[in-house]
């Protein structure tokens, strides 16, 4: 039995395939490679090089590969982006998940674990985020990623689809450097830029109502988040064909259950860096950015078996050996 892994050449997606094999899981890669690369896919895995939002892609891969389930992680991410370009992420991640959907149905795949966001929370005003905190995201992206939800819960009820919804907090290092995250669009490489070019590190806003006035975020080893795919997968391949009767639904939080703030990011890179005066420069807020967003992570661990492991440590420093590679 196959696991089709979308988006299985970027950063996140790398770190899912290697992990799923390493738990010996059969795995086919479909990605467009517009952000993902092809040299993050392993020797023997087969990459198919194309969009979910192609059905006869989708349709190509499906075919002939006995595939059991999706792993469902293309897509776009970027907070500023999604509110500059709306209707571009919904394009990219509704339209998306619904023809991989109208696919699953038409090759009776049944079983789909999906890349959602804490995103999808907005600003709780609550020490930690549970899976039953209300919803009222701040982004174009974070109600993406609600809608996807919405819209897989909606498709279970008239095809047999067990599904579970990863909601990600911030995700950060690397279990190799190869496989770091070469974007600056999350706060630890862009910090790594800022020091590649000589200029001190960004701080959006230092006016919030946290400890040291700058947001707080609950950081989670890309390593770790990869074992919790490979333990939703361990799940619905226990329960096959449970469908209708007695189906799989779970939506559940990835996250250390530890905030911690920009500055002290900063002082983690510096560290890292052999830089310990490493300071930043304080601009204006961003849209869309909460406060504090920090996971009650009880749900997976009783559903998953699942606890992250690695700690801030381990995150900057793997990921300042990624960017040097």
């Amino acid at each position: 039995m196959t696991w089709l892994v979308t988006g299985g050449a970027g950063y996140i997606g790398a770190h899912v395939v290697r992990a799923l094999l390493a738990d010996g899981h059969d795995v086919v890669v479909l990605d467009d490679l517009s952000t993902g690369f092809k040299e993050r896919v392993p020797d023997g895995v087969e990459l198919v090089v194309g969009s979910v939002l192609d059905p006869a892609a989708l349709d190509a891969v499906l075919a002939g590969r006995e595939v059991r389930g999706v792993v469902h992680l293309a897509g776009k991410k970027q907070v500023a982006q999604s509110i500059a370009e709306p209707l571009y992420y919904f394009h990219e991640n509704v339209e998306g998940l619904r023809v991989l959907l109208s696919a699953l149905r038409a090759h009776n795949v049944g079983a789909l674990v999906f890349s959602s966001s804490a995103a999808v929370y907005g600003m709780p005003d609550v020490e930690h985020v549970s899976e039953d905190t209300p919803c009222a995201p701040l982004s174009p992206y974070g109600l993406t990623k609600l809608v996807g939800e919405q819209l897989i819960a909606a498709a279970a009820l008239a095809q047999p689809l067990d599904h579970i919804s990863i909601r990600y907090f911030n995700v950060a290092g690397a279990a190799d450097p190869e496989l770091a995250d070469r974007s600056v669009a999350n706060l630890i490489p862009m910090v790594f830029e800022r020091i590649a070019a000589g200029l001190p590190p960004r701080i959006f806003g230092d006016d919030y109502p946290t400890p040291d006035g700058t947001c707080v975020r609950d950081y989670i080893h890309v390593a770790d988040l990869a074992e919790a795919h490979v333990a939703a997968v361990r799940r619905l391949a226990a329960e096959p064909g449970a469908g209708p009767a007695a189906p799989v639904a779970l939506t559940l939080n990835a996250g250390r259950g530890v905030g911690v703030s920009v500055r002290e990011i900063i002082e983690a890179v510096g560290a890292a860096a052999g830089l310990p005066d490493l300071t930043g420069t304080v601009e204006g807020r961003r849209p869309g950015d909460p406060a504090r967003s920090v996971a009650a992570s009880a749900r997976i661990r009783e559903e998953l078996g699942w606890t992250a492991r690695l700690g801030l440590a381990e995150m900057v420093e793997s990921a300042w050996a990624g960017w040097h590679r």
